[in-house]
Formats: C-alpha cells, sequence, structure tokens
C-alpha cells in the first residue's frame, strides 16, 4: 500500500506540474495553422560546383538564413530536404513575392577595406548591432509586429552605416577567389578559422593585407553587405602582406562560432545559382478554421471514447477515462516543454496516440475480465491483468515508436511533425495505462463499496461471484 500511496502522490504532482506549464508555455504553431508562406529553394549545379553536397547545403542554407533574418520574420522554419532542396516557413508572411526577392539569386561575399580614421564609428556600430541582434533573437517568438519591424529597421539602417565605413578593393575580392573556410583549434579552447584562396584571391588578399597592416583598420568580411567578420592585420604584414593564398582570423572563437562563420565564408563564396522552385501560402483564416475544426474533431472523439469506456467497462472504464485526462495533460505539456511547433498532422498523431493509450487499457480490462470468470480472485485477477497485457502492450508501442523514428528520420516538414508527436504521445501513453491505470485500480480496490466483482465484469456467472470476492 505504501507503492500504491506513492505513486498516487507521483501522479497528483505531475497533474499540477502539468497544469501549470500549459497555462504559462504556449505552444507554437506551424504554418498550416498559424497562416504564411512556405517556399522550397532548388539549389543548382554549376561549372565550378558540379554535384551538391552535404557540405555546399549547408552553406547556402547558413546564406538564407541570414537572408530572412533580413525580413524580420518570427518563428521561421529553415531546413534541407534530400540533397538540393532548402524548405523555409515564414509564419504570418502572407506576400511570399517579397521573400522570393529576398530569398533568390547567388550570395554575395567580399572583402573591403576599412576607411581611414573610422575606427571609433565602427566599435560604436557595432557595439550598437550586438544589442539589436540580441533584441532581434528576443522578438523571435513575440508577436508584437510593430517592435519587430521596427528592430528590423534599426538593424538594416546599422548595417548600411557599416557598410559606408568600407570600400572595395580593385579590382575586388570577392568570393569566387575564396577556396575554402573552416573552423580548427588553435591554442588552449580557442579556435580560429582558417581561409584559403586561389593563386588569383591570394595576390588580391596579399595587396589587401600590405595596405591594412599594423593600421589598426579592418577587413570587412561582407556577406550580402552584410559584415560578418572585421578582423585587423599585424604590423609585421606591412612589406609584403599575407602571402601564400592562406590566413587564419582569430578572436577567441568558440568551436561553434568558428564553425558558423566558416560556414558562412563557404556559402557566400558558393557559386551555385538557387531558384524558388515552389510557392505555397496558407491564409490566416484557414488557419483558424483549421483549429476550430481540429478541436470539434478531438473534443467529439474524445467524448465517445470515454462514454464507451464506461459502458462497456463500467468502473475500469471509468477509471480508464481518468487516466486518459491525465495522459492527455501530461502529453501536452509534454509538447510546451520541447517547443514542439505544433502543426493538423501533429495534431492527428496527438489524437492517434490518445486511441494507443485506449487501447491499452481495453488489453489490460479484456486480461482482467478473463481471470475473474476462471474464478481467481478481484485482486488477483486486477493484478494477473496488468502482468499479462504488459507484453502485448511493449510490443505494440515499441513497434509504433519505431515506425515514428523512421518517418522523422526520413521525411520532411509536416511528416516530421505527425511522427514526434504521435512518438511522445505513445511514450507517455504507456505510463498513463501502466501506472496511472494501475494505481487507480487498486485504490478503487481499497474502497469497499466498489470492491464489487460485477462493477468489473458484468456478465460474471453468479456461481464466480462467490469466489472473486473472497
Amino acid at each position: 500500500m505504501q507503492r500504491q500511496r506513492s505513486l498516487l502522490i507521483l501522479i497528483l504532482v505531475l497533474i499540477i506540474a502539468a497544469i501549470t506549464v500549459i497555462a504559462t508555455i504556449p505552444i507554437p504553431l506551424g504554418l498550416d495553422l498559424r497562416g504564411g508562406s512556405q517556399l522550397t529553394i532548388q539549389v543548382k549545379p554549376s561549372a565550378d560546383i558540379p554535384t551538391i553536397t552535404d557540405r555546399e547545403l549547408e552553406g547556402v542554407k547558413k546564406v538564407v538564413e541570414g537572408r530572412i533574418n533580413g525580413l524580420g520574420v518570427s518563428e521561421p522554419v529553415i531546413q534541407t530536404v534530400g540533397t538540393d532542396k532548402i524548405l523555409v516557413q515564414l509564419p504570418g508572411v502572407n506576400d511570399p513575392e517579397q521573400a522570393e526577392r529576398v530569398l533568390g539569386g547567388t550570395a554575395q561575399l567580399e572583402f573591403r577595406t576599412q576607411k581611414p580614421n573610422t575606427e571609433t564609428q565602427l566599435f560604436a556600430f557595432q557595439t550598437s548591432r550586438a544589442e539589436l541582434k540580441v533584441k532581434q533573437e528576443e522578438l523571435r517568438k513575440s508577436t508584437d509586429k510593430a517592435a519587430i519591424v521596427k528592430n528590423q529597421e534599426d538593424l538594416q539602417k546599422n548595417n548600411q552605416a557599416i557598410a559606408e565605413l568600407f570600400e572595395s578593393t580593385k579590382p575586388p575580392l570577392i568570393g569566387k577567389y575564396l577556396k575554402d573556410a573552416y573552423g580548427e583549434p588553435s591554442q588552449g579552447n580557442n579556435w580560429h578559422v582558417a581561409i584559403r584562396f586561389d593563386q588569383e584571391g591570394g595576390q588580391l588578399f596579399a595587396n589587401l593585407t600590405k595596405n591594412l597592416a599594423g593600421t589598426g583598420r579592418s577587413i570587412g568580411v561582407f556577406l550580402d553587405n552584410e559584415l560578418i567578420s572585421a578582423p585587423t592585420v599585424g604590423l609585421e604584414f606591412a612589406a609584403t602582406g599575407i602571402t601564400g593564398g592562406s590566413a587564419i582570423i582569430t578572436g577567441r572563437f568558440t568551436a561553434q562560432q568558428a564553425n558558423d562563420l566558416g560556414v558562412q565564408l563557404r556559402g557566400g563564396a558558393l557559386p551555385v545559382p538557387v531558384e524558388i522552385a515552389e510557392i505555397r501560402t496558407v491564409g490566416a483564416t484557414l488557419g483558424k478554421d483549421s483549429i476550430t475544426s481540429s478541436i470539434y474533431a478531438g473534443i467529439g472523439g474524445l467524448t465517445l471514447v470515454l462514454v464507451f469506456m464506461v459502458v462497456y467497462y463500467r468502473l475500469p472504464g471509468l477509471i480508464a477515462d481518468v487516466a486518459l485526462l491525465i495522459y492527455a495533460l501530461l502529453t501536452w505539456a509534454t509538447f510546451a516543454l520541447l517547443g514542439v511547433t505544433l502543426t493538423l498532422p501533429g495534431i492527428a498523431g496527438f489524437i492517434l496516440s490518445i486511441g494507443m493509450a485506449v487501447d491499452a487499457n481495453v488489453l489490460i480490462f479484456e486480461r482482467t475480465r478473463e481471470e475473474l470468470q476462471a474464478g481467481k480472485s478481484l485482486y488477483r485477477s486486477i493484478e494477473s491483468g496488468f502482468y499479462r497485457a504488459f507484453s502485448s502492450i511493449l510490443d505494440g508501442n515499441v513497434t509504433t515508436v519505431i515506425a515514428c523514428a523512421a518517418l522523422f528520420w526520413l521525411g520532411a516538414g509536416l511528416v516530421k511533425g505527425f511522427a514526434l508527436t504521435l512518438a511522445l504521445g505513445v511514450a507517455v501513453s504507456m505510463f498513463s495505462a501502466i501506472t496511472c491505470s494501475r494505481t487507480l485500480m487498486f485504490l478503487a480496490y481499497t474502497i469497499p463499496a466498489l470492491r464489487k466483482p460485477e462493477y468489473f465484469c458484468p456478465n460474471l456467472p453468479a456461481s464466480n461471484k462467490a469466489e472473486v470476492t473472497q
């Protein structure tokens, strides 16, 4: 009994925690529910890069992320699809033509020279930009469109002001001359970014660094006219500049920062064209209607299941209904804690997992009835019902989770949302069916007024009733 009390306390604590999470953490809505635009970007090979690999795709994705940040969209979704496509979802953006103009075209990477006597201005602008970037991250999940637009306008003005402090070399040192860029460890726990140019680019880079060596002015590394790095050149390179076509950018980078900058540089140097292969727009009204229809469908289906369980299984059915409501609370709270983006297929996965949870209770109760009809006592029948059904429940849930893993690994977009919500629901249903239902069943057994076999098996033969109450 002590174990049952402990489990009952645990269940109550989890219910309170789940209600608190649901009340304080909103679940983000996907494009199909919130409305917005979805674009599929096709990355095409070129003469210099005849085959698109994961490395090139990741570089282009980084460029796309930077361009989307320029749109000021909150909660965008950017992911690679297959070997040569990038899927972009922009919630709240109902004018995909603007996004198409911004996202299309090849990235522009350029190394520029900082103008004389602009060091103080550059420092001030960079400090201001850092603050605006922090605010941009804070506004990503905000619904305050005016604040998002204002922050984005301030960022654009800041970027333009920084760009005016630099001038292009003659001829310009652009991305086509950069052959590679990657992060690598240096002394201690620091990392740096190694860059490598071709022969012509190496000569241009040597001239650029010779003019800036020891002056305190920076090399402006611009991607789509936005400054992404501003390294300085030491005085020791004043005579010849940095020769050999290779250099390292230091700056106490972490591994993540160094790798990110390397990806940005590679993405800006890729001479691969991109085009918008597909555009889909979902209106906000359609998204709202979808949510309303999903709520009605969920409530209707859940109500029918709850009524059926009570009518057919009597007291165990009522206990299963309570466990099912606990399951719904815990699953929804799990979605909120893990930041699951809810989509229509995701809602379908959640509702389907409710059916899986009911199925587990059906197996348990049918096994319990079989034990009662065999003449066992009520306590032993309940115990055996859970024990005998456990292996079937486990096998069914494991195979479902395996299928979900395959869908999540191989699928994309909405398919992943369905797989994730179904897998999480199945995992929680194991707890609700085995722990919650079991604890509540044995709690009911301790109440003498409920300790009647007909409450558990309505069609139990009269000859067996005396035996099972012993």
